[in-house]
């Protein structure tokens, strides 16, 4: 007996030891994980209005609302539940250096419906808007990242960007505008942090797995379970689940944070069954614990059908509840002279109280002074890692027992000793293991890294702008013509379309030569940009001679009005070019309709080529224009 209290004082030290290394180790990962607070917001006047029921807002309403109507708030914004939409709106500083644009950070991931606009200071319609929310396809965001992130405009003016906000769960909002070199920085960082984190956890996960079947022990296997449903948890919360595991389910992103925390919970209790002697000492504490894990694996089936809203309050109550009723349970059997129960308590203590304490600051009832999901990273690291010295000391005491028992025997003592130099084995083999998982997973995050600086690299190739003319390029103008289209379906707006086509192209090529030709592309989109005045126009080179303009919310009237602009203004102004002066037309086709599905922009643009086509067969410098509803 007194052998046993000599180990027991070994294990305290070396569990204090543990834990303040653990603690203090994850608190400096901490450090690399947040942005740096002190820096340049990049942006001022932030605020927010709260939508009103009968009272339906779009950008172009909202950004004239009076500003008497907002409220001021700062960030990090945390309104807590609220199902209803909230508009939120900042200035943004100037751009300040060409090639270096502006990223809008959302560090929380778990917003159903997050939609930005961006206006220019004199502009009443947006610049460029983006859709995005995890009710969203996750191959709908603009930027593919695990957290909403939205490029903005470079803009020697200062931008007004509005968000509209809309979820069932909390509404928070931890904005911060990145330069992209110091967003690639920071991301990398973060990136190789959570990498290894995230590879321990799933490590210890299936090397517990294995132990469960190397010693039939099922305190492994309600462990594993535990600790594969926390890092899902902590990949949900930081928006890497929707990103590379179930990105094509918008549904099960909705569910994921409830069932992976009822499963968590789940397993603890069973985990805590099978650790602590509860039976020993009380049936009826049993059967509470044995109760919990049933109510949480109910819960697990109930978050598919009940609205999430409901369901996270629920579970916050019951989690609150189990918070008390764990510590009481370690306390008591501590108490009681179960020597584990000690140990019990203070993992459990670390992430009890730090999920406890981030699911209050999620739904705004405390206000924590660092992220609650780095938080339960914080404790989840640190219960991890004394959970696992109380799994071996438990395990080392029954060992123990057993070579105490069979001492009186020569034969069964030399089956123990043999017993435990294959457990020394297993243990050296698992150790390699979990050392090969770690560096695999830490080259897996490099090679991640690589390949997102090379995306990088490809985003600034693929310009939209054509080096030739300075006018928007054919990847614009499909990008430009598809958001257009939605925007008239969605506000049941006429869209008009020209296609226009420089007149006998070829033989001033073959005249002039591909200089000149080139001269003559740049002064025909000099002249008809100068017929183009309202922002939202857009005029796009989608051909060698062949240009494209966008009317959105325009009428057939004022298209044509400005196709016979550009198409005059060409006429008359003739390209001096060397000692001769080259004569230019165009030929062009308009229509327009109010786009009802998703391919009907397609066919506004076939129509469009159609009528030009119409143009050059009847003699050219013209103009031929019908509404789409005429060709159906």
């Amino acid at each position: 007996m007194q052998t046993n209290l000599k180990a027991m004082r070994k294990y305290d030290a070396g569990l204090i030891f543990v834990t303040i290394v653990a603690a203090v180790g994850f608190i400096s990962v901490l450090l690399s994980l947040s942005p740096i607070t002190n820096a340049n917001p990049k942006y001022s006047q932030l605020s927010y209005l709260k939508e009103t029921e009968g009272k339906a807002l779009d950008f172009r309403t909202v950004a004239q609302t009076s500003l008497d109507e907002w409220q001021s708030v700062s960030s990090p914004i945390n309104l807590g539940m609220d199902t209803k939409v909230h508009w939120f709106s900042m200035i943004v500083s100037p751009t300040q250096s060409t090639g270096s644009r502006y990223l809008l950070h959302i560090d929380y991931p778990l917003i159903d419906h997050l939609d930005v606009a961006v206006f220019s200071q004199l502009g009443s319609s947006p610049v460029v808007t983006y859709a995005s929310g995890d009710a969203e396809p996750f191959d709908n965001r603009p930027v593919l990242h695990v957290k909403p992130l939205f490029p903005l405009p470079e803009s020697a003016q200062s931008q007004r960007v509005i968000i509209r906000v809309q979820t069932s769960g909390t509404i928070r909002l931890p904005i911060r505008i990145w330069e992209e070199a110091e967003f690639i920085s920071f991301t990398s960082s973060r990136n190789l942090a959570l990498g290894i984190f995230f590879g321990i956890l799933v490590a210890m996960g299936v090397s517990n797995a294995f132990l469960t079947v190397t010693t039939s022990n099922v305190s492994f296997l309600f462990y594993s379970g535990y600790i594969v449903n926390l890092a899902l948890i902590l990949a949900t919360l930081h928006g890497y689940g929707f990103a590379y595991l179930w990105s094509g389910s918008a549904l099960f992103q909705s569910k994921a944070i409830l069932l992976f925390s009822n499963a968590t919970i789940m397993f603890a209790a069973l985990f805590t069954r099978s650790l602590l002697p509860i039976s020993v000492y009380s049936g009826k504490v049993d059967k509470i614990v044995k109760a919990l894990s049933w109510v949480y694996g109910i819960s697990i089936v109930t978050s598919f059908f009940l609205p999430y809203s409901f369901m996270i309050k629920a579970f916050l109550l019951l989690l609150s509840f189990t918070v008390i009723f764990v510590m009481w349970l370690g306390i008591w059997l501590a108490l009681k002279g179960v020597v584990v129960a000690r140990y019990f308590t203070i993992a459990w203590g670390f992430l009890l109280v730090s999920g406890l304490s981030a699911s209050l600051d999620n739904v705004n009832l405390i206000q924590l002074p660092i992220s609650s999901n780095n938080l339960l990273i914080i404790g989840g690291a640190v219960e991890t890692l004394i959970l696992a010295l109380i799994l071996a000391i438990n395990y080392s005491h029954s060992r123990d027992d057993l070579v105490d028992a069979q001492q009186f025997a020569l034969e069964q003592e030399k089956h123990a000793n043999s017993a435990k130099e294959n457990l020394i084995e297993v243990q050296k083999r698992h150790q390699e293991d979990l050392e090969y998982k770690v560096e695999e997973r830490t080259l897996e995050l490099e090679v991640t890294l690589r390949e997102l600086s090379e995306a990088n690299n490809e985003l600034e190739r693929l310009n939209a702008i054509d080096p030739l003319t300075g006018a928007h390029n054919r990847r614009h103008f499909d990008k430009r013509l598809r958001s257009e289209g939605r925007r008239s379906r969605r506000e049941q707006t006429p869209l008009s379309l020209i296609i226009i086509d420089v007149d006998h192209f070829k033989s001033i090529n073959d005249r002039y030569g591909h200089d000149g030709g080139d001269e003559c592309l740049k002064h025909v989109t000099r002249v008809f940009q100068n017929h183009i005045h309202r922002p939202t126009d857009d005029l796009c080179r989608i051909g060698g001679e062949e240009f494209a303009v966008i009317l959105p919310n325009t009428d057939i009237e004022g298209a044509l009005h400005v196709a016979e602009s550009m198409r005059r203004g060409l006429e008359s102004s003739p390209l001096v070019y060397g000692n001769e002066s080259i004569q230019l037309t165009a030929s062009a086709g308009l229509s327009t309709t109010v786009i009802v599905d998703e391919d009907h922009a397609q066919r506004l643009f076939k129509f469009a080529d159609e009528l030009l086509y119409e143009a050059k067969s009847a003699g050219r410098n013209r103009v031929e224009y019908k509404t789409l509803q005429e060709k159906l």
